[in-house]
Parts: structure tokens; sequence; C-alpha cells
């Protein structure tokens, strides 16, 4: 990989992209939903490639979910384009503006960050998100993907440069295709190619396995947004509706057990135990492995349904992202033991709390370290789709610069315009 002309030609595309209206970004992201729409059977096939060497390699098939595309699947990412064509473009946002005492006029403006690498696993719908996201925040984007995806990724990229390259009624193309490029995924060399490119990548943003997101953190010596691996709870409070604790840890454990917003871990208050826990044994029953503590291991193998998919909890079922059906269920004094059992195991990414108390609802979202804190609801809904943004670019664990869905205000920067009339110091 020729990473320096790579970039290069990266940057030149998001000189002129900088320049553009947003109609003129919108005119290319439809034309770009149009050319994946025309070639969702190419896309689809070639994800099937991918599907299959996934499965020959005994690849969970919670992860292979991840990986696979279909139509319904293609609506949405069609869908997710439509939501960020509707939304306001930041670029040239005025945030802030005074005078001084001199007469100098200072404006802080929303500006693109420039050139971004995203080094993501799996999940090419990631593809078209990042892209979609980064050209309407007037970024250039390098998708660096994971081998398992590159047929799926490939066919994907293929298909957004030809809307970009597509000719509008004047004979102009839609937009600029080479603001977008696909790494070749040959070798891992790639992505310390892309981690140690000082001042040819901006910013780097990691998507996927704790592993991957740990070897960017430790190996970049650009800037690099982490996003995170996610190990989310769900607190049961003594005071919780426990028909509804039982239908959130249901949707939170079971819908998607690949994603990073699934629930790894339910903390049940010690005073609902003997309630709770058949219910969600109940709910669990031949489809998600229980690892239960003393306490609830003693009352779970009483229960029938528990029978085939109860074991006892170990050291390293704690603070683990399991990505599949399997889950560790554990006793909790109350909920301040709740509060810090959660912020010393967890990836501050998602955590819920299921409570008919304000007090400790408060409490909950206070005190609780992560970039989403829900109260009576599933962790299911930290997506940027969710959270309208149309797409997600990653979800932020950090705390500076972005937390939590990162959509297209979180791939803008400011800087200070400053006027003057021949002042100096």
């Amino acid at each position: 990989m020729n990473l320096k002309e790579i970039s290069t030609n990266l940057r030149k595309a998001q000189s002129q992209l900088a320049l553009c209206s947003a109609a003129d970004k919108n005119k290319a992201l439809l034309a770009v939903k149009n050319s994946l729409d025309k070639n969702r059977s190419v896309i689809i096939e070639a994800n099937k490639i991918d599907v299959e060497k996934a499965r020959q390699a005994g690849t969970p098939e919670s992860l292979v979910d991840r990986l696979s595309l279909n139509d319904a699947k293609i609506n949405g990412i069609l869908e997710s384009i439509d939501t960020i064509i509707s939304q306001t473009d930041p670029c040239g946002v005025v945030t802030d503006g005074w005078s001084t005492p001199n007469g100098l006029a200072i404006r802080q403006v929303r500006v693109p960050i420039g050139v971004i690498s995203i080094i993501y696993e799996s999940r090419p719908n990631v593809t078209v998100d990042a892209f979609a996201l980064a050209y309407k925040s007037a970024n250039a984007i390098l998708l660096r993907g994971s081998s398992s995806a590159n047929e799926s990724n490939k066919a994907i990229v293929k298909a957004i440069k030809e809307g970009l390259d597509s000719k509008d009624s004047d004979g102009k193309p839609a937009g600029f295709s080479g603001a977008v490029e696909l790494a070749p995924c040959q070798s891992h060399e790639e992505v310390n190619e892309i981690l140690t490119a000082t001042g040819l990548i901006d910013c780097a943003i990691p998507r996927g396995s704790a592993r991957l997101i740990k070897s960017v953190v430790e190996n970049a010596r650009i800037p690099v947004i982490e996003t995170g691996a996610g190990i989310c709870h769900l607190y049961v409070d003594a005071s919780a509706d426990l028909s509804m604790a039982a239908k959130i840890a249901e949707n939170a454990k079971i819908q998607r057990p690949g994603v990073c917003n699934a629930i790894e871990a339910v903390l049940v208050n010690k005073e609902v135990l003997g309630q709770f826990l058949p219910m969600v044994s109940d709910i669990f029953a031949g489809r998600v492995t229980m690892f239960a503590d003393e306490k609830c291991y003693a009352i779970l193998e009483q229960i029938p349904s528990a029978k085939g998919h109860l074991e006892h909890a170990a050291a390293e079922h704690e603070g683990f992202e399991f990505l599949d059906y399997k889950c560790l269920v554990k006793a909790i004094d109350d909920t301040e033991s709740a509060i810090e059992y959660i912020n010393s195991h967890n990836t501050k990414h998602s955590e819920s709390i299921i409570t008919k108390s304000l007090d400790n609802a408060k409490l909950f979202q206070a005190k609780v370290d992560a970039a989403c804190v829900y109260v009576n609801a599933s962790t299911r809904f930290t997506d940027g789709g969710e959270f309208g943004f149309g797409a997600e670019v990653g979800i932020s664990t950090q705390k500076l610069h972005a937390r939590g869905p990162m959509g297209i205000m979180a791939l803008t920067t400011t800087k200070y315009l400053i006027d003057g009339e021949g002042q100096t110091r």
C-alpha cells in the first residue's frame, strides 16, 4: 500500500469537498444511495463469499450475523443515507462569536477534521456509514476493513465510487470519488502504516473488538478517537418492575448478542433474587448460557428451565465481552454496590438500571461512568440510527472531543476566524 500517494489524493479531494455546499454533498450522497441500490445484488453475492468463508472458519453465528448482508439490511443502509442527507450540515456553523475591546471580531466555526481513517472488523454496513458521515461533514476517509469482509467491502466501495462519478444533467460528476479509498487489506502492516502516518492522516478511529481497539490505542502516533468494546450491564433494582426487567434483559442480550450494545451481565438486587431469577431463566432457557455466582447458582439450580444452560461463574467471566449467547448473572447488595461494580468492570459504553425509585435512578445516572446511562430501557438503543444520526462512525467511550454515538457533528472540530482593521499588539 502506497499510503503517501493515497493520503495525498485523499487530501486533495478533501480540500475540494470542504468548499462544497450542503446541497452539493447531499446530491452526491443521493447518487451514492442510488448506486448502492442498483448494485445490491452484486454486493449481496460478494457478501455470500465472505459469509461462507467465515462459517468454514468456525466463526460463531452471532458474529456471522454482524457480517451478513441481505435486502433488509441494505434497505436499512439506504435509509440511513436518507437520514444523513436530511441533517443540517455542521460545516461553517458559527458556534460562538464576540468582539474584543480593540475591535477584533472573533468567530468560532465548525470545520472538518480532514483526512480520517477508520479501522474496523466485519460489519460491511460500517463501510457505508463511515463514508456517508465523513462525506457529509466534508472529510475524506481511508477505510481499512478486515479480511473477513473484504469481498463485501470491495463491492460496496466500487458502488460508492460509481455513484460519485455518475454524471448529473450538466455532465459533471455527482461528487468527489477521490474522497474515499479502501485499503487493500492484504497484511496487518497496513494498520501500522496508518497508525504511524503522522502528517498524512489526521485521525484514526478503531471500531471492533477490545483487542483491535487496544492495539490501535497503544500503537498509534496519530490522534485516535477511541470507540469501545461493549461490556454492558443491566442492574435490576429491588424496586424494579420485574416483568419489565425480564423483557429488557431478553432484548438487551438476545436480539443481537454479537453487537457492542448488548448486555454481558445481569446484576440482580439480593432482595429480588428469588422472584427475578426464575423469570430470567425461563426467558434465557435454551438460548443463553448463564454463568452464575454462588448466590444466584444456588437458586437457579433448583429451577427446571435453568438445566443445561447454567454454569458456575469464574473470575474470567466478570468484565468480559462474550459477544455470544452467554451472560454473567450476579447478586448485588444495593444500588451503590451495583454502581461500584459496574464502574470497575465496564468499558464506559452503555449501562442500564431497572427501577421504580427516582432516587436510585438519579444516583445511577449521576455516578455510573459510561457514555450512555439508561433508566428502564434496553442498552440496545445506543446506536447512531436510534439517536437520530442516521448512522454512526463508532461509539466513543473516551471523554475528549466526542462521547457516545458519533454522527456528523463528531467528525468536525472548530477554528477561530478573526477579522480586524489594522490592529497590532
